[in-house]
């Protein structure tokens, strides 16, 4: 057996195989949903890390009798927070160094031009806008540490943030997940919500790229 190929799979695709590490692991999955919501939103370099199909997924099992969902808004919301805390950290402290190198693989400095836009569009109402925004979620409270926002001002956002999010995702999934139509086509729910998450970045994508290519034809017929 690939261990590899096996962790790999069930770290990006950890909302489908839930069910299965609840079977096996029992309350320890806990721990194991903690520990993602906290990576996913803690660290600029695991934007990958499934969330709001992970948290929307957790809610259905819970509302099968598989997980409480009061511990796992509990859980999960201290996970959310505490990982926006640990990414502004070191925001704060290391952002302008580990970005001065634009080739950088791990840290691209294209989310961060990206994440910036977004301050400068919605100020610091951003890092509760960006929670429901995949990649632009975890750039979020680093740039707000680079740019030397309070850490007063960012904690309360933070918190408001976190909370909602988890609310949402996880409490939609609880009240919505074991719905016949839902249940029987799980799956496809669970790639729905993916889509859903990441159509604001392809469309913030495709729209800068629109935006660019018109500055640059504009450039070359001066």
């Amino acid at each position: 057996m690939d261990y590899i190929a096996w962790f790999v799979d069930l770290t990006l695709h950890l909302d489908r195989h839930l069910g299965e590490l609840i079977a096996q692991y029992g309350a320890l999955t806990y721990g194991v949903l903690f520990a993602v919501i906290f990576l996913e939103t803690g660290f600029v370099v695991t934007p990958f890390l499934p969330g709001d199909s992970l948290l929307f997924a957790a809610g259905a099992l819970a509302a099968a009798g598989s997980l409480d969902v009061g511990l796992l808004y509990v859980a999960l919301t201290t996970a959310a927070v505490l990982g926006d805390t640990v990414n502004y950290s070191i925001g704060h402290y290391l952002g302008p160094k580990v970005f001065h190198y634009p080739k950088s693989r791990l840290f691209n400095p294209e989310h961060l031009q990206r994440t910036s836009r977004f301050f400068e569009r919605y100020g610091a109402k951003t890092i509760v806008i960006a929670r429901f925004v995949p990649i632009v979620r975890t750039f979020a409270p680093f740039v707000a540490g680079i740019g030397e926002m309070s850490y007063l001002r960012f904690l309360a956002y933070n918190v408001i943030g976190g909370a909602g999010w988890v609310a949402i995702c996880l409490f939609g999934g609880h009240f919505f997940g074991n719905l016949p139509v839902v249940k029987d086509n799980f799956g496809l729910v669970i790639l729905g919500i993916i889509f859903v998450s990441v159509l604001p970045a392809v469309v913030t994508f495709f729209t800068e790229r629109a935006a660019h290519r018109r500055a640059q034809s504009a450039a070359d017929q001066r």
